[in-house]
C-alpha cells in the first residue's frame, strides 16, 4: 500500500492567504458602508443590500425589508440632525467573518456611533471632541453580488435597547 502525503503546510498556507483576503474585502466594504452613512446617503446604502434583504432593528418587532427600512427609519433620523446642525461618524471594530457556502459571508463587528463636537459647541463636550452615543453589534449574511459584497440580512443589537 503507498501513501501519499500532502503538504499540509503548503495547504495552510493557502486557506490563510484566501482568508485574509475575504477579511480585506471585508473591511473595505464596511469602511465604505461607514462613509456612506456618514453622509447620509440613504440611497447609496440601500445599494449595499440585496433586492430582497432583510433588516432586524432592536426598535422593531420585526425583521422588515432592507430598502424599505433604509429609506423610512434612517432618512427621518438623518433629516433631523441635518436641520439641527448635528452629524454623525461611524466606526467599524471587531470584523469577524466566517466563510459559509456559496462563496457567502457569515460577519459581526462593533460599530461605533459618534458625534464629533464642533467649535461652536459648548466645552461641556470634554477637549476629546464630542461624545459617543453607542456602540451597535452588526450581524450579517453578505453575498457576492455583480462584483462586490452585498448584505442579505442584517441584525443589529444594541445593549442599551435590550
Amino acid at each position: 500500500m503507498t501513501v501519499e502525503l500532502i503538504d499540509t503546510r503548503t495547504e495552510r498556507l493557502g486557506r490563510a492567504q484566501e482568508f485574509a483576503a475575504l477579511h480585506r474585502q471585508a473591511e473595505q466594504f464596511y469602511a465604505r458602508q461607514m462613509r456612506i452613512l456618514d453622509t447620509h446617503d440613504v440611497a447609496a446604502w440601500g445599494g449595499l443590500f440585496t433586492e430582497d434583504a432583510t433588516l432586524d432593528l432592536p426598535f422593531l418587532p420585526e425583521p422588515v425589508p432592507a430598502r424599505t427600512g433604509l429609506t423610512r427609519y434612517p432618512r427621518a433620523g438623518a433629516a433631523r440632525r441635518r436641520r439641527a446642525g448635528h452629524r454623525l461618524t461611524h466606526w467599524v471594530g471587531r470584523l469577524d467573518l466566517l466563510p459559509g457556502h456559496d462563496h457567502a459571508l457569515r460577519t459581526r463587528c462593533s460599530a461605533l456611533v459618534h458625534a464629533p463636537s464642533d467649535e461652536s459647541e459648548s466645552q461641556a463636550l470634554h477637549m476629546g471632541g464630542g461624545k459617543s452615543l453607542y456602540v451597535c453589534v452588526m450581524e450579517d449574511a453578505l453575498v457576492p453580488s455583480r462584483g462586490e459584497w452585498r448584505i442579505a440580512h442584517r441584525r443589529v443589537l444594541r445593549d442599551d435597547l435590550a
